[in-house]
């Protein structure tokens, strides 16, 4: 077990030896809150010709934010809404170079979730660690009348019209800490500034702040595929090995294992840090069982593959009403989108 994991596990476990870093987490928020109060009033003035969504959260690790914003985007395409992406790209090489992803973009470019994002949605996608300057970038080298940032909450040299924080609610916030303690990026009491939470999950809705708008939604296994002979297969009508090995690197494996669960399977979980590239010894097991990965893992691997790698594709479902709230908030904050229904 890496230490990531170990120290992820605590958090969720509310192990008790994590009351010694509370001091260290104390001065964690005052430097995160004077650098927020830095940053937006250094920036505030510095409004985007083009509206901007950002789509994230406050805790460290996996909430299920891109198949939610890639679910999004779709949406907004499909209604006539000409849509971009803005992302970091994190573990990219030339993390200070603005590059554009496409399909093809090999993911040492791109990064796992941004190649992700061009693969499934048909809207330009652009990388760059100052997602500001990403921002400017589409400004000035398309006509949008929206632009996307997956994640970035915490990047307040950007500025942003609507805040939609991604809650996973089989986890929650953890023991409610900030870290190092604790999970949390910034204190709970940052939801009360947000515009919309996301919850994919059931969790205790006293957290939530009454003026916020909460809507759920659930993630849909689509397919699982054979990543040798492309082989479609319904993960109602799977016949592959009973038990499986899970192999992931995402930030919440255990809700990669549940997904297979759900269907049926026997789970044998092989979690990975966030963000790893998986190498071919990561999926070679020689004891004739399947193996399944995310499809944020498939995207990183460039070598040939055994016939028993399959890739777990899903999609998060959400209400349409979800869409008709989030343009008319954005319309309430007087920015007119045209839609076409």
């Amino acid at each position: 077990m890496s230490f990531e994991h170990f120290l992820t596990t605590s958090w969720y476990r509310r192990s008790a030896w994590l009351y010694v870093l509370l001091p260290i987490s104390a001065i964690f928020v005052i430097l995160i809150e004077i650098r927020k109060a830095i940053l937006k009033n250094r920036f505030s003035r510095r409004k985007n010709s083009v509206p901007v969504i950002v789509i994230g959260n406050i805790v460290v690790g996996g909430s299920g934010k891109t198949p939610l914003l890639i679910s999004v985007v779709r949406e907004l395409l499909r209604r006539g809404i000409k849509t971009a992406v803005v992302s970091r790209g994190y573990g990219r090489s030339g993390q200070n170079e603005t590059i554009e992803v496409t399909s093809e973009t090999p993911v040492c470019l791109s990064g796992d979730e941004p190649l992700l994002i061009a693969k499934s949605c048909e809207c330009r996608v652009i990388v760059d660690s100052d997602r500001a300057r990403a921002v400017k970038f589409l400004s000035r080298t398309g006509d949008y009348d929206l632009i996307l940032s997956d994640d970035g909450l915490q990047h307040y040299s950007m500025n942003r019209d609507v805040e939609i924080v991604v809650i996973d609610g089989s986890r929650g916030f953890g023991n409610g800490f900030c870290i190092p303690a604790g999970p949390l990026r910034e204190p709970i009491r940052r939801l009360r500034s947000v515009d919309f939470i996301a919850v994919n999950d059931e969790v205790e809705k006293k957290v939530y702040p009454p003026h916020v708008h909460v809507f759920h939604f659930f993630y849909k296994p689509m397919k699982i595929v054979n990543l040798l002979t492309g082989q479609v297969c319904h993960p109602d009508n799977w016949d592959g090995s009973e038990i499986v090995h899970a192999v992931t690197a995402i930030g919440a494996p255990d809700r990669f294992k549940k997904s297979l669960e759900r269907l049926g399977l026997q789970v044998i979980l092989h979690p990975h840090d966030d963000h790893d590239r998986l190498k071919l010894g990561d999926l070679s097991f020689n004891d004739g069982l399947d193996i399944i990965i995310t499809a944020k893992d498939a995207v990183k691997l460039e070598w040939e593959f055994d016939h028993d790698v399959w890739c777990l594709e899903i999609e998060a479902v959400l209400d349409p009403s979800v869409t008709d709230d989030l343009i008319t908030c954005l319309n309430e904050k007087g920015l007119n989108l045209v839609v076409q229904r």
